[in-house]
């Protein structure tokens, strides 16, 4: 191959590395631009919050990691369950659906255990804060923006 050639082929590589990038990079923060917020970050974005706010929902954040992970295994192992029931079926059977009751079972007890959370969370806001983050966990729940 001519040194000619060669150029043309690393200049065609580089420019494919260099487009892939480029688009993989615009695709990453377009898709994080457009997420809402977490409840993490409206409470310690959005509010003006004091010391002793920070300090009281720092404890109701970390006890609240160690409920939502036991809960959010509940919620995998239940999955787990529902796959090895349809797995071992030939179609609708009372274990699919006694399997399906259990992972139902499981992912609501993490959203209210969630809902619980963000009420104890809200109980620390001042007024003007509480209907700041109320907006804003609504417009999180529905994805509108606020």
């Amino acid at each position: 191959m001519t040194s000619g050639w060669k150029s043309i082929l690393l200049t065609v590589v580089l420019a494919a590395v260099a487009s892939g990038g480029g688009a993989w990079l615009g695709a990453s923060w377009m898709m994080k631009r457009d997420q809402p917020l977490g409840v993490h970050d409206i409470v310690h974005q959005k509010l003006n919050l004091s010391a002793e706010q920070n300090a009281r929902l720092d404890d109701i954040e970390a006890r609240f990691s160690v409920r939502r992970q036991a809960l959010e295994a509940q919620v995998r192992q239940a999955n787990r369950e529902l796959a090895a029931a349809i797995s071992a079926s030939k179609g609708d059977t009372p274990e699919v659906y006694a399997a399906v009751d259990h992972f139902h079972d499981a992912m609501g007890g993490l959203q209210k255990a969630t809902i619980a959370h963000v009420f104890e969370m809200r109980s620390v806001l001042t007024d003007e804060q509480a209907r700041i983050f109320d907006r804003e966990i609504a417009g999180a729940l529905t994805q509108e923006r606020q």
